[in-house]
C-alpha cells in the first residue's frame, strides 16, 4: 500500500468503569477480581478526511442512565476530547461503527456531516431483537433505541452505508471484516499506516488473553459478554490473530485494560488519555 493511503491513528479514551469483574468479560477469569475498564474510540486522519471508528456515548438523560446501569462513573465528553485534537463535530467526515452497543454508537447524533458505515446484519438484527417479547430483554440490554433511530435518520438523509460482510478499501486504506458474535453483525477494521496494517478490534476481543490464552498457550478464550455462539467468536479471534500474524503490537483493543501501554500520550485531560498509535 502506498504512503498516500497511510492514516494517522489516535486512540481517544472517554470513560472508565469501576470494579468491572474480569469474569464478566473473558471466559475463565473467575479468580481475577475486578479492574477499571477503559472505553475508547479511534480517530484516523488522512488528508481532508477525519474518520472515527465508534463514537462513544454522551451523558444526556439516556446516556447517564446507561452509564449508571453499567457502573461507569468516570466520563468525559468524546466531543470535548476531539476538540483537544483541533476538531469540531462538523469536521468528522466518516464514521465506521464496529457494532451498535450504546458505548460504541451513543454519540451518533453529534456528527451531522459524517457518512456512516455499519454492517447491514448488525442493524437489522437489532431491529429484529427489539421486536421480540420482553422476556428476550437480555439481548437488547446494551442497546439504546435512540441510536437506532439516529441511524434511520441518517439513512433517510442518504448518509448511511450498510456494509455486507468483508470489504476492502471501504475508504482508501481502510478495510472492514465481519467479526461475529459479540453481536450478530459486529465488524473489525484494518487500517493501513506508516507502521503497517493495524487492526482495530471493536469488541471482538476485550483483552490480549482472548488470543494468547490464560496460560499463554495459544488457546483462544471467548468473551462472556456476547449474544452469539462461542464457535463463531473463536473463529473471529482466529481471523484477527491471522491478520496480525500473532503480533499484538498490531492490535488496538478499545477496552484495553493496560490503557495502550507503550503508545505515546498526546493529551491527557482530567485523567483521560489520547494516545497516538501511528
Amino acid at each position: 500500500m502506498s504512503a498516500a493511503t497511510n492514516w494517522e491513528i489516535y486512540v481517544i479514551e472517554f470513560a472508565r468503569s469501576k470494579d468491572q469483574p474480569w469474569v464478566d468479560l473473558v471466559n475463565g477469569m473467575y479468580d481475577q477480581g475486578t479492574m477499571e475498564l477503559p472505553f475508547s474510540s479511534i480517530l484516523a486522519r488522512r488528508g481532508d478526511r477525519n474518520l472515527l471508528i465508534d463514537t462513544g456515548f454522551m451523558k444526556d438523560e439516556a446516556g447517564a442512565n446507561f452509564s449508571d446501569k453499567f457502573g461507569i462513573p468516570w466520563w468525559i465528553s468524546p466531543v470535548r476530547m476531539l476538540s483537544e485534537l483541533g476538531l469540531a463535530p462538523g469536521d468528522i467526515t466518516d464514521i465506521i461503527f464496529s457494532h451498535a452497543h450504546f458505548d460504541h454508537m451513543g454519540s451518533i447524533g453529534e456528527f451531522p456531516n459524517a457518512r456512516l458505515y455499519l454492517q447491514k446484519q448488525e442493524l437489522l438484527s437489532w431491529h429484529e431483537a427489539m421486536a421480540l417479547p420482553p422476556q428476550f430483554g437480555f439481548l437488547t440490554a446494551i442497546i439504546d433505541p435512540d441510536n437506532l433511530r439516529s441511524a434511520l435518520d441518517a439513512s433517510v438523509e442518504h448518509r448511511l452505508t450498510l456494509v455486507e460482510g468483508d470489504r476492502d478499501n471501504l475508504l482508501p486504506g481502510i478495510h472492514v471484516r465481519l467479526g461475529q458474535r459479540h453481536t450478530m453483525g459486529q465488524q473489525f477494521v484494518i487500517i493501513e499506516t506508516s507502521r503497517g496494517r493495524l487492526v482495530i478490534s471493536g469488541d471482538c476481543v476485550y483483552s490480549s488473553r482472548n488470543l494468547t490464552g490464560h496460560k499463554h498457550d495459544g488457546v483462544y478464550q471467548p468473551l462472556n459478554n456476547a449474544v452469539g455462539s462461542v464457535w463463531d467468536q473463536l473463529k473471529t479471534i482466529d481471523h484477527i490473530n491471522t491478520e496480525i500474524g500473532g503480533d499484538l503490537n498490531r492490535l488496538i483493543i478499545l477496552h484495553d485494560s493496560e490503557r495502550w501501554k507503550g503508545l505515546p500520550i498526546v493529551k491527557e485531560l482530567d485523567g483521560f488519555r489520547i494516545v497516538k498509535a501511528a
